[in-house]
């Protein structure tokens, strides 16, 4: 369980939400939801422990377990199924188990053999208390769930893709077994399937569970609470129904503040049309001040006006001019820890070409991105920049930003030839004001890294855009503007999305089929594979 009482969260001198008092008990199943930079990723690691409160307390009972947007396993060279048995500390069980019984297969004296005999029997016992084979197969049926395919397990989570490494993580704390989850955009790098099978898995959790997600399919599934953060009044409003009770009460109530105020509006209107006719006349004065008195207490006992939340004006560069074919590659080849991810890969990029690159995680759809961005080396072969080239590229890991600099700092890296004055205007549109704009962006939430992350494109006169995953972590209108900005974009972009809308939106000419490398003239048969790569 977790309970707050009297919390205050804030992102550097900006106080996002005050006077926070919530109980989080088994069986609840919340989502937090609200715009981008709301305050829902810095509450979760607040409730996490993560982060301090700027003020109240948090109280944690039991285990709880938290999956960050950005998380990654700290020892890129432990293997993935020890990376995800380390969470009931079943790893360390089954080394010592292996160990003994190498030790007893070479023990040279009777005492020796004794030795090995005693440290297997409580190797045995350790590992039996942690949950023995049952426990082993449970970490497989997790694994296997959540689309990590059976040739991974005992390779090293450093030769994964972003996207199984996530999953790595998210089967780590799932197989922990916690009373209290965290989840922080958990299908984020999900096909279909795994996203169907956490699905069924967090609505049969019995423990707490807090969750922020733009799959509305997971939220209707998975819901019987909903948090939603008030960014103009820093506040929590708490729902105690499901997603779809929760989108039906609040347009009610919107419809109701609508009416209430209409009708105030009408008789204050009427009452303060009469005080005027009545304000004339000495013996009727009094009762003119008193309607109109009475006409403007109506209105100020009426819940405030809801201002139109901010949507960020999202815009892609004006490309530069190039030739006919301003990038290319030749025989790329790229392995990691022994497994080949790109073998013999040829591509041409023709100026305005839409390509999009599906496959599998793992299949090396990120890696070819980051080699041709300048971000990572091929094995052999080569990158082929064409006359003009000016690249744009969007990381899936938001790897472009320096989590230290500011978000103006960040800015200013990526577009060297705005003024001071210019950058905040940039920043404006993408909705940092402020003091936003001198926030580290190791702060941000996912959402605003996206959107901090294309505001440095803005100015780069990139006539190719790299773009891996680009609506990621964004809420609605936000993601809207996003594929709003593509679909308009001149210049050409290859893309790897697992959003069959942005894949609409792109209207791409072509597709690239990782790993194998072959390349075709787009159809929407193709659409199919997209929530499955």
């Amino acid at each position: 369980m977790i309970t707050t009482h009297g919390v205050d969260v804030r992102v550097g001198a900006r106080l996002l939400l005050s006077d926070v008092s919530l109980h989080i008990a088994p069986g609840d199943r919340i989502g937090l939801v609200g715009r981008n930079g709301a305050g829902k990723t810095t509450l979760l690691a607040t409730l996490a422990g993560q982060l301090a409160p700027a003020a109240g307390t948090v109280t944690r009972t039991g285990a709880v377990g938290y999956l960050p947007q950005d998380s990654r396993a700290a020892d890129p060279a432990v293997t993935v199924t020890d990376r995800i048995l380390s969470a009931r500390g079943l790893d360390a069980a089954v080394r010592a188990l292996r160990a003994a019984e190498e030790a007893m297969t070479g023990a040279d004296s009777p005492a020796a053999e004794r030795r090995a005999m005693d440290a297997y029997v409580r190797a045995e016992a350790a590992f039996q208390s942690r949950g023995g084979y049952a426990a082993e197969a449970e970490a497989a049926r997790v694994a296997g769930g959540l689309g990590l395919p059976a040739r991974v397990m005992d390779g090293p989570v450093g030769a994964l893709s972003g996207g199984q490494r996530r999953r790595v993580e998210l089967a780590r704390i799932l197989f922990a077994d916690h009373g209290t989850l965290l989840l922080d955009e958990p299908t984020n790098h999900l096909d279909a399937d795994s996203v169907l099978w956490l699905r069924g898995f967090l609505a049969g959790h019995p423990g707490g569970l807090v969750l922020i997600s733009h799959d509305v399919d997971l939220l209707s599934d998975t819901l019987n609470r909903v948090f939603h953060l008030d960014p103009q009044r820093g506040a929590i409003d708490v729902h105690n129904t499901g997603w779809q009770a929760y989108l039906a009460q609040r347009e009610a109530d919107e419809r109701r503040r609508t009416r209430e105020r209409a009708n105030a509006e009408r008789k204050a209107a009427a009452l303060n049309a009469q005080a005027d006719k009545m304000r004339a006349n000495v013996a009727t004065a009094t009762a003119a001040r008193s309607m109109a008195r009475r006409a403007g207490r109506m209105l100020s006992e009426l819940e405030p006006v809801r201002r139109a939340e901010r949507t960020a004006r999202i815009r892609l560069p004006e490309p530069a001019p190039c030739g006919r074919m301003p990038l290319g590659a030749i025989s790329l080849t790229k392995a990691y820890a022994g497994r080949p991810v790109l073998t013999g890969l040829d591509l041409a990029v023709d100026r305005g070409t839409r390509l999009v690159i599906l496959g599998v995680n793992g299949a090396g759809k990120t890696t070819l991105l980051r080699i041709l961005a300048g971000h990572a080396r091929p094995d052999t072969g080569r990158v082929v920049p064409g006359p003009g080239l000016r690249l744009g590229y969007f990381a899936q890991e938001h790897d472009t930003l320096d989590p230290a600099r500011t978000v103006r700092e960040n800015l200013a890296q990526a577009a060297p030839g705005l003024t001071d004055g210019e950058l905040r205007h940039v920043l404006g549109a993408f909705l940092f004001r402020g003091d936003d704009a001198d926030k580290p962006a190791g702060v941000l939430s996912g959402g605003e890294k996206t959107r901090l992350a294309l505001a440095g494109l803005v100015h780069s006169g990139a006539n190719v855009l790299l773009l891996d995953e680009p609506t990621n972590n964004l809420d609605p209108a936000s993601r809207a503007e996003v594929l709003a900005a593509v679909g308009t974009y001149p210049g050409a972009i290859l893309m790897v999305t697992h959003d069959p809308g942005a894949i609409e939106t792109l209207r791409p000419d072509r597709v690239l089929l990782l790993p194998d490398g072959d390349e075709d003239l787009w159809n929407d048969s193709y659409l199919e594979l997209v929530g499955l790569s």
